[in-house]
């Protein structure tokens, strides 16, 4: 097994955005994979509760945004660390081509990921072309 495979990365802060809250947001990773139903993204999302999780889907962009509660955190001097603790946010413009049907996006969250699910329209499904004979 490569040894590179597993470096830890230093997260990423978003830049380029008005916010309306002052601090740091942070770019959670995500794994996006596509199947005939539709695409399914995993967000990675430690320390953020369930009630503190906001999907949005609205003009073709998608919003993930999840806040982190900062209360255990108060007062610590950590000696060391090896990333900040702060909220999350991820935006995806999503293609015309794919046609998602927003009235079914599902959205769970169990042990610090956030699973999605943006099922296609059943017109940009794929379907099966009957064949006749002669």
């Amino acid at each position: 097994m490569a040894t590179d495979a597993l470096t830890p990365r230093d997260k990423q802060e978003v830049a380029g955005t008005e916010q309306t809250r002052p601090g740091r947001y942070y770019v959670p990773d995500v794994d996006i994979a596509e199947d005939a139903e539709g695409l399914w993204l995993h967000v990675d999302m430690p320390g953020v509760e369930q009630d503190a999780v906001n999907v949005e889907l609205h003009d073709d962009v998608l919003t993930i945004q999840g806040d982190v509660n900062l209360t255990p955190y108060e007062g610590l001097t950590p000696v060391y660390s090896e990333y900040r603790v702060g909220p999350f946010l991820r935006r995806f413009t999503l293609s015309q081509r794919h046609r998602f049907d927003p009235s079914r996006v599902t959205a769970k969250l169990a042990d610090g990921v956030l699973i999605v699910h943006l099922p296609k329209a059943e017109a940009a499904k794929p379907r099966r072309v009957p064949i006749s004979a002669g």
